[in-house]
């Protein structure tokens, strides 16, 4: 978050800042569900709620999950929470003790890392590279040493974009589920893909959790509220984790989340996904004129993951980190440096996400050629 400092300051100074380097919309919330918020703020007194969220948002939930993947999930299983963030908190608080294995794909979110690390687990980090689309696979977990805990995935992913195939997510849920491993599968990009197949874990294993979120797909991030999708024995722990927590999810955010499911709502954030897909075609004909041209296959969500390496004669000099200030400083370009994501090889990466208007992809593409010279 230094580079995300540094470009408020750009902006303040300058005015010319390109923030690239923050993973949200630049969309306002759907319409019809802003107008609910307006309705229910004048008709609603929007007090505590159920701390696993209201009924009618989980069996909104639901029904959408059974509409969009054929399972049988029911609004029992949904277990609402303040953001993705809260629910990965009070996930971890109810599945794992301090010094169980949790294993993660690296390069990955950093704040599961961050968040498992506050909470006392061991986190077994895979380095998962182009040979596997950047994300773990079955044969990873078998070759593990022992059975961990649980095992995180994430698809879309954040930084880099891939999708795990469906076959694999199916055996990597067979496996977690022979060897007593909780799957956590964050899906909180679904909805935002092109042209790749996305699966849920919960298409192949009830005993894996879903998270996912109204933040990204339904454009949503400031509204606070995410999901779970859990096997029975977790939602008591849940419920009552959630209660002494936090009391509640955001009422109003709830009551609007509902309209964030319907079909006016979706065909407004299908047209935000149709402005993604233009600007994703920006950047994968821009970035390799401009000296970018080792990206990760972004199938889904709004991020490109581009190596810099290409850029330094010396191998030993490559630092992401200081590539972002010094973009930064000299165009307003603000990308986010991969470091952030990846502690061992994120030096030669970093992350460029197209959630905003395609005018700025053409700006950040012709300024990234006046720094590298090669515009």
């Amino acid at each position: 978050m230094d580079v995300l400092a540094l470009a408020q300051e750009r902006q303040r100074t300058h005015g010319d800042a390109l923030f690239l380097c923050v993973g949200q919309p630049a969309t306002a919330a759907p319409a019809a569900a802003i107008a609910r918020a307006r309705a229910d703020l004048e008709n609603q007194v929007l007090g505590y709620t159920a701390a696993v969220g209201t009924p009618e948002l989980r069996e909104t939930i639901a029904a959408w999950h059974r509409e969009n993947y054929g399972t049988a999930t029911e609004a029992a299983d949904v277990v609402i929470t303040t953001g993705s963030s809260g629910g990965f908190v009070v996930l971890f608080l109810a599945a794992l003790d301090v010094g169980d294995d949790i294993v993660l794909a690296r390069p990955g979110y950093p704040a599961y890392r961050n968040t498992l690390q506050a909470l006392g687990a061991n986190i077994v980090e895979i380095d998962c590279g182009p040979e596997t689309r950047f994300q773990l696979t079955a044969q990873h977990l078998q070759e593990l040493p022992r059975v961990p805990k649980a095992v995180i995935v994430t698809s879309p992913d954040n930084p880099t974009g891939t999708i795990i195939d469906a076959n694999e997510l199916r055996a990597i849920a067979k496996w977690c589920e022979q060897h007593d491993c909780l799957l956590i599968s964050d899906e909180i990009y679904h909805g935002i893909t092109y042209g790749r197949q996305c699966a849920s874990a919960r298409e192949f294993s009830d005993a894996a959790v879903v998270v996912g979120s109204v933040s990204k797909y339904f454009s949503m991030t400031g509204w606070r509220v995410g999901w779970l999708i859990v096997p029975e024995w977790l939602r008591a722990p849940l419920d009552r984790l959630e209660a002494n927590l936090t009391v509640c999810p955001p009422a109003i955010s709830q009551e609007a989340a509902v309209e964030a499911f319907s079909p006016e709502s979706i065909a407004e954030l299908n047209s935000h996904v149709t402005r993604y897909a233009r600007n994703r075609d920006v950047l994968l004909e821009g970035l390799p004129r401009v000296g970018l041209g080792n990206i990760a296959p972004p199938d889904g969500g709004f991020y490109i993951y581009a190596n810099i390496a290409g850029l330094y004669d010396d191998p030993n000099s490559v630092d992401s980190m200081t590539w972002a200030r010094e973009l930064l400083a000299a165009t307003g370009v603000a990308v986010a440096p991969g470091i952030d994501f990846d502690t061992e090889n994120g030096h030669e990466w970093v992350r460029l996400c197209f959630a905003g208007e395609t005018s700025e992809m053409e700006e950040a593409i012709r300024r990234i050629g006046v720094f590298t010279g090669r515009g």
